[in-house]
């Protein structure tokens, strides 16, 4: 889809993926070295209660959906950044991650009329429906014209 086929309103849903818990230990281990993301047994001592998944990790595994459904990828530009990112609720081991992605805004360049620039609103759901993350992306997007 290019930028003339996601006007204000438009709402995908990805499909979804599961993480586990060695996917999430793999991740922090490398990423983002916290006992809360690497540890099981120190995790149940910690606020979490137990292992919960990197909030970077569940935002790569959200952009990874966005991606494989194919939504905008064909006239994607890049982005000139990400607004209001929220980590929400925790990311367990078994949890079920999918992507409703909502656009909210759209401007047509002006001074290039082969692009436009639309925001997005994404939100990262669990298997109960639950929002455990959002945030808004300026997505550069081709025309299709």
């Amino acid at each position: 889809m290019f930028f003339d086929d996601l006007p204000v309103g438009f709402v995908h849903e990805t499909g979804s993926t599961m993480l586990s818990e060695a996917e999430i230990i793999a991740f922090a281990e490398q990423y983002d070295p916290q006992p809360f993301h690497t540890d099981p047994v120190a995790a149940e001592d910690s606020i979490y209660g137990g292992l919960i998944a990197s909030g970077f990790q569940t935002m790569t595994v959200a952009f990874d959906l966005v991606l494989k459904s194919k939504v905008w990828t064909e006239a994607s530009m890049g982005s000139p950044g990400m607004d209001e990112v929220r980590w929400k609720l925790p990311v367990r081991p078994g949890d079920s991650l999918r992507v409703r992605m909502t656009v909210t805004k759209s401007e047509p360049s002006t001074s290039r009329p082969d692009r436009g620039r639309t925001t997005i609103f994404y939100e990262i759901l669990n298997q109960r429906d639950e929002v455990v993350s959002s945030y808004y992306v300026v997505q550069l997007l081709r025309r299709n014209t």
